[in-house]
């Protein structure tokens, strides 16, 4: 029985000058420059070495003039983009590959559908900066819909972390510290060793992870050279695979450009974006006189002329009109990050960052979350004191004793010097942290300081330990 009926969808179409804007704001700067530049040779209409020859010929108009009726002036295009930096010291800077860049270079080479790696993309830009998947699959199915307008189940998540796991470094992807270990174990040589160190992770992390190891040999039927064999092989492994990307090969160098320069003076901030500006392009003279033949010509091949150079010419507009809007949205968030953090960028001290969010950046600015998104990855500052993603500014925060919320990144911070100054003979116990961060003005619960401890990569007390 076949059924007829009618269905009501609402579905919100971008428009050609929308998804242009959206794909360069996602652009750092020396990408940009790239994009700038194949547009030039993809489209005939843009021209950034004008011929000096013709110049008298030419009547330079913006591209706003030009209408599909109408006489069409001559006119030639010039674009002016590069030129010299007005602060050459700002050039370039030479820093490493990103962790996430590097595992996304190695999922393009992996057979995957345009659904499956969208989704693979989204988990590698989920991960923390040791390389953990700290969230659970359904609320990363969630953001997933939400945010990126993926729409799949927790199913198909686990097989594309799976796809993610068997990327480098080792152990990348892990949900927690004994699933890291092991899958570095198991992307390794299977020796005797090697076969023992996953049965003690896989069987008795706990008996591990608090030394019980005559609990571990009567149980595995091991000697002692057995478990000490094992345990060495699990002693090399890295517990924080994202903090220690491979930098021995040069080629995995790249160009930093930062996209923003902050200036201070006297506690007022500002900030240049000196190596982008919006290109003044024009319409070559010769596809304008394409234009002025094929009006009133009754020819198929003029008409068709005709209609190509339209559409070069709307695409031109289009990659202008981008290039404004994307100049806007990065100067407007610029501005509001500056506002927010104003006492961080003046001082350059951690204890000033105040916990920040994409949402607070978003109200401030007017634009959605996942533009702000957008607009953070993969851009830097320079400022009086290092050179910063953007994504480094933003954190979660707590309350402190008196009430005054502070960033996680400073609550870290305090965190590490407790550790850094306790007696290694005698290493704190994480309700002893508690206590100490209590001293220091800190109001955190023992949950907290094993949270942060773990993403820290700080041990248990009992490993901290020396004799």
């Amino acid at each position: 029985m076949i059924k007829q009926g009618l269905e009501l969808k609402q579905q919100q179409k971008l428009s050609p000058l929308q998804i242009q804007t959206i794909k360069l704001i996602e652009l750092p700067i020396q990408e940009l420059e790239q994009r700038i530049r194949t547009e030039l040779e993809e489209n005939p209409v843009l021209d950034d070495t004008p011929d000096p020859e013709k110049e008298e010929e030419a009547r330079d108009v913006s591209l706003d003039e030009i209408t599909d009726e109408g006489d069409i002036p001559s006119y030639r295009t010039r674009v002016s983009n590069w030129g010299k930096d007005p602060r050459p010291e700002y050039n370039t800077f030479s820093v490493h590959q990103s962790f996430t860049q590097s595992l996304m270079d190695q999922l393009g080479y992996r057979d995957l559908s345009p659904e499956e790696y969208a989704i693979a993309s989204f988990i590698i830009g989920s991960l923390d900066a040791d390389g953990y998947l700290r969230r659970d699959l359904e609320s990363l199915v969630d953001d997933m819909a939400f945010r990126a307008g993926i729409s799949t189940d927790v199913d198909e998540v686990l097989r594309m972390l799976a796809v993610v796991q068997e990327l480098e470094p080792s152990g990348v992807g892990a949900r927690d510290l004994r699933e890291c270990l092991l899958l570095q174990l198991r992307s390794g040589k299977q020796t005797r060793d090697t076969v023992n160190a996953e049965r003690i992770l896989e069987e008795y992390f706990p008996e591990f992870s608090n030394k019980h190891f005559q609990k571990i040999m009567t149980r595995l039927n091991l000697s002692e050279d057995d478990l000490k064999r094992a345990m060495a092989r699990i002693v090399k492994l890295n517990p924080a695979p994202g903090g220690e990307t491979d930098y021995t090969y040069t080629d995995q160098a790249q160009q930093i450009i930062p996209d923003f320069v902050l200036e201070e003076e006297n506690g007022v901030l500002s900030f240049s974006m000196p190596r982008f500006s919006v290109p003044e392009l024009r319409v070559n003279k010769k596809y304008a006189d394409l234009l002025i033949e094929a009006r009133g010509s009754s020819e198929r091949a003029q008409k068709e002329a005709a209609t190509f150079v339209r559409q070069k010419l709307d695409s031109a507009k289009w990659f202008v009109e981008a290039l404004k809007q994307r100049q806007n949205t990065l100067s407007r968030t610029m501005s509001a990050i500056l506002d927010y953090q104003h006492d961080y960028f003046v001082s350059g001290d951690e204890a000033d960052l105040k916990p920040m969010v994409l949402k607070d950046i978003a109200e401030k600015t007017g634009f959605d979350i996942s533009t702000i998104s957008r607009v953070v990855n993969s851009k830097y500052i320079e400022t009086h004191f290092g050179i910063f993603p953007l994504k480094y500014f933003f954190s979660e925060g707590m309350e402190n004793k008196e009430g005054e919320e502070v960033s996680t990144r400073e609550l870290k911070k305090a965190l590490q010097e407790c550790v850094d100054a306790e007696d290694k003979k005698k290493p704190l116990t994480d309700e002893q942290l508690v206590e100490e961060m209590g001293r220091r003005g800190y109001k955190v619960a023992r949950r907290t300081i094993a949270k942060y401890r773990g993403q820290l990569g700080i041990p248990l007390a009992r490993w901290r330990k020396e004799l």
